[in-house]
C-alpha cells in the first residue's frame, strides 16, 4: 500500500510538472525618456514589474543593453570584421566609428524595492545580483536610470539615417531578458535575431516639439500632440472605477511629451524625424494603419500608391493565416533596410514602388510570426523569417497576380546546397560560417519547409494547420514541436522524421527516374532514392490522348497518405516506400506506346536538388537495341 502511495506521490508531481512546463514570464514597463536632439543623449528612467512565473527561485536578472554594440571592439564590430562574407551595412563601420558617435547605455542607477543592486556589464549584456531572490509565483520591482548615446546609424538602430531621417529608436532601453524553462537568454547582441518577454509598455518620449513620433502602441495624448492623430475610442469605466480622462500636455521649453500605451508585446520601438508626414488607412474589420515618411519627390508617389496595398495585405493575412491581434499599426520610413518590431516595422523609404511594397508586406507579416507567436528566433529563426517570408510572398502574388510565389526561395536553396556552404538549421542563428547560410536557412528554407508541408499533407489541411497553429499558440512563444503536432493533429500524419531531416540536417532530396521497361500490355517504372533525404512521391503519368493518373507513392514514417489535391485526374495510391530502400518499382497498366511522359512531382514543391532526372517523355527515349544481333 505504501508503494502504491509513492507511486501516486510521483505521477502526481509529475502531472504538476508537465502542467508547469510551459509557464511564462510577465513584464511592465514604465519609462519616462527625454531625448537631446543636438547631442543625441537619451536620459531616461524605468520602472519595470517583473513577473516570475516559473518555478524556480531567481537569485539573479539579466539584462540587454543594445546600443552598446556599436563601439569599436564590441562582438558586432569584431564578428562582421572577420566574416568571409560580411553585411554590407556593418563591414568596418563600427570600428570606425567616433567618440560621438557609437551607441552606448551607461546605467546611473538600479534598485530592487528600494535598495541598491550590484551589477557588472559584458558588452551587450548586463547580470544583476538581486538584493532579494525572487520566489516562484512572485514579482520584483526594478527602478532605474540610464543615460545612453544613440549611435550613427549602422544596422537597425540609430541616427541620421542614410535617407536622413533623425531617429530609429529600436533595442534602444536596457531590456529584461527571456527566462523560461531553457534557462536565461541573455544572448550577447552579435548580428541579428531577438528575444523577449511578454508583457506591457507605459512609455512617455520627450523631446524637440518640431519633430513627429511614430513607433509601438496606441498615442494616448493625441490631442496635446495634434499632427493628425484621432482620439482613442473612449471606452466605459469597470464598475467602480472612474473614467480616466487623456490629459492635453503642453510644450515646455520647446519639447513635446508623447505618450504611448502597449499591451501584451515583446518589445517597444519608436523613430522620430521633423519632416514626417502622417497618414492614416483603416482596415475593413482590422487595424489602423499609420504611416510616417518624408515626404518629397523620391517617396511621395510610392508611399501613396503603397498604402492601400498595405490595407489589402492585413486583409489576405488575417484571412488565411488568423486575424492581427493589435488596433494599430505604423509603417515608418528609418532604419537600414527593413526590420519588425511590435505594432510597427521601419523600413527604406526611396526604393522602387514594388521593392517598398514588397518589404512593407514581409515586415507587416512578421506582427504574426514574431509579434504574434514570438517563437524565440534566436534559436529558431526559421519559424519567424521563413514563415513571414512565405506569408508575405502569398500575399504579393495574389495582389501582384503573380504565379509561383517561392519560386525565388528554391532557387536560393538550390544554390547554396550547391555551394557546400550550407549548415544545419537547428543552429543558434549568431554562429553561422557565413551570412549566406545564416539567410537562406532562415528565409529561403524555412519557407520551403512550409510549402513542402503542403506536399505532404495537402494543401487544405496546410492552410488549416497554419490558422490553428495561430490561434493555439498566439502570444505563447511556440517551438518547432509545438508547430508539428499542430500540423499532424489536422492531417493524421507522422511528420517529426521531416522536421529532423530538413532541420537538424543537411540531407538533400533527390529522386529520379531510373528506368522503364514495357510490354504488350503494361509498363514498369523503376525509381531511385538517389539523395539521403525520403519523402513521399507524386508521379504523373500523361498519355498521348492527353489524360493524366498520378500514382501516389507515401513514405513509410509519414503512416499514411495525404488526401487527393488535384481533381483533373485520377490517383492511385500505392504502396509505400520503406525509407531505407534505394529503389522502387511501380507498374502502369497501360503499355509504353500510349504514354506521352511519366514526371516525379510535377508541382515541383519538393525541394529536389536535381530536377533533370524527374521527368521522362517516351518519344525522346532513345530505341533498345540488342548487341547480340
Amino acid at each position: 500500500m505504501k508503494t502504491l502511495f509513492i507511486l501516486i506521490s510521483l505521477l502526481g508531481t509529475l502531472i504538476a510538472n508537465a502542467q508547469e512546463y510551459r509557464w511564462q514570464q510577465r513584464v511592465e514597463y514604465q519609462m519616462d525618456v527625454h531625448l537631446d536632439v543636438k547631442t543625441h543623449r537619451l536620459n531616461g528612467i524605468q520602472k519595470l514589474a517583473y513577473f516570475n512565473n516559473s518555478p524556480d527561485t531567481l537569485s539573479k536578472v539579466y539584462y540587454h543593453l543594445y546600443f552598446n554594440a556599436f563601439q569599436p571592439g564590441s562582438m558586432m564590430d569584431v564578428r562582421s570584421r572577420n566574416l568571409p562574407d560580411p553585411d554590407r551595412r556593418v563591414i568596418d563601420r563600427i570600428f570606425k566609428l567616433k567618440d560621438d558617435e557609437i551607441g552606448y547605455q551607461h546605467i546611473q542607477s538600479l534598485k530592487q524595492e528600494g535598495k541598491e543592486l550590484s551589477y557588472s556589464i559584458s558588452g551587450t549584456v548586463m547580470e544583476v545580483t538581486l538584493a532579494k531572490p525572487l520566489l516562484p509565483k512572485s514579482k520584483a520591482v526594478f527602478e532605474l536610470q540610464f543615460e545612453a548615446q544613440v549611435p550613427l546609424q549602422i544596422r537597425r538602430s540609430g541616427r541620421d539615417n542614410k535617407e536622413g531621417i533623425a531617429y530609429s529608436m529600436t533595442q534602444w532601453y536596457p531590456k529584461m531578458a527571456e527566462y523560461d524553462y531553457q534557462g536565461w537568454h541573455a544572448y550577447q547582441y552579435v548580428a541579428r535575431e531577438f528575444h523577449g518577454v511578454w508583457g506591457d509598455f507605459d512609455v512617455k518620449i520627450s523631446l524637440d516639439s518640431t519633430y513627429i513620433v511614430g513607433g509601438t502602441g496606441v498615442l494616448q495624448n493625441p490631442t496635446a500632440i495634434g499632427r493628425g492623430y484621432k482620439m482613442p475610442e473612449a471606452k466605459p469605466a469597470p464598475k467602480g472605477k472612474a473614467q480616466v480622462k487623456i490629459v492635453s500636455t503642453k510644450p515646455i521649453d520647446n519639447r513635446l511629451s508623447w505618450h504611448f500605451v502597449a499591451k501584451d508585446v515583446i518589445d517597444f520601438a519608436w523613430a522620430a524625424d521633423p519632416d514626417y508626414a502622417h497618414d492614416i488607412q483603416q482596415v475593413p474589420n482590422g487595424p489602423e494603419l499609420h504611416f510616417f515618411y518624408q515626404k518629397n519627390e523620391k517617396t511621395i508617389e510610392t508611399w501613396k500608391k503603397m498604402q492601400p496595398y498595405a490595407v489589402r495585405t492585413f486583409e489576405y493575412l488575417n484571412e488565411h493565416f488568423g486575424k492581427y491581434p493589435f488596433t494599430t499599426y505604423s509603417i515608418i520610413q528609418g532604419g537600414d533596410g527593413g526590420m519588425e518590431y511590435p505594432m510597427c516595422t521601419l523600413i527604406l523609404g526611396e526604393g522602387q514602388f514594388r521593392g517598398v511594397t514588397g518589404t512593407m508586406m514581409h515586415e507587416v507579416a512578421h506582427s504574426w510570426y514574431q509579434m504574434a507567436l514570438a517563437s524565440n528566433e534566436a534559436l529558431y529563426p526559421w519559424m519567424d523569417e521563413g514563415f513571414t517570408d512565405f506569408a508575405s510572398s502569398e500575399a504579393e502574388a495574389a495582389l501582384f497576380d503573380e504565379a509561383e510565389p517561392h519560386k525565388g526561395s528554391y532557387q536560393a536553396y538550390f544554390g547554396l546546397a550547391a555551394s557546400g556552404l550550407q549548415e544545419p538549421a537547428s543552429q543558434h542563428s549568431d554562429h553561422y560560417s557565413t551570412n549566406r547560410a545564416y539567410s537562406i536557412m532562415a528565409y529561403s528554407m524555412g519557407a520551403i519547409f512550409l510549402n513542402q508541408l503542403k506536399y505532404l499533407i495537402g494543401e487544405e489541411r496546410f492552410y488549416q494547420g497554419m490558422k490553428l497553429y495561430y490561434t493555439s499558440w498566439k502570444m505563447k512563444h511556440p517551438e518547432p514541436n509545438d508547430f508539428i503536432k499542430v500540423m499532424e493533429k489536422v492531417s493524421g500524419l507522422q511528420l517529426h522524421w521531416y522536421l529532423r531531416y530538413w532541420i537538424n540536417t543537411t540531407k538533400k532530396i533527390d529522386y529520379g527516374i531510373n528506368s522503364i521497361t514495357s510490354s504488350e500490355s503494361k509498363t514498369l517504372v523503376s525509381l531511385s532514392r538517389l539523395g539521403d533525404f525520403p519523402m513521399p512521391v507524386d508521379l504523373v503519368v500523361t498519355y498521348n490522348d492527353g489524360s493524366k493518373e498520378l500514382y501516389y507513392i507515401s513514405m513509410n514514417e509519414l503512416m499514411g497518405n495525404k488526401p487527393m489535391e488535384f481533381k483533373t485526374m485520377s490517383r492511385i495510391e500505392l504502396d509505400s516506400w520503406p525509407w531505407v530502400n534505394p529503389t522502387y518499382t511501380l507498374k502502369i497498366n497501360r503499355p509504353t506506346s500510349e504514354i506521352e511522359s511519366i514526371e516525379i512531382d510535377p508541382s515541383q514543391r519538393m525541394a529536389d536538388v536535381n530536377r533533370k532526372n524527374n521527368k521522362i517523355v517516351i518519344s525522346e527515349l532513345q530505341p533498345y537495341v540488342d548487341p547480340t544481333k
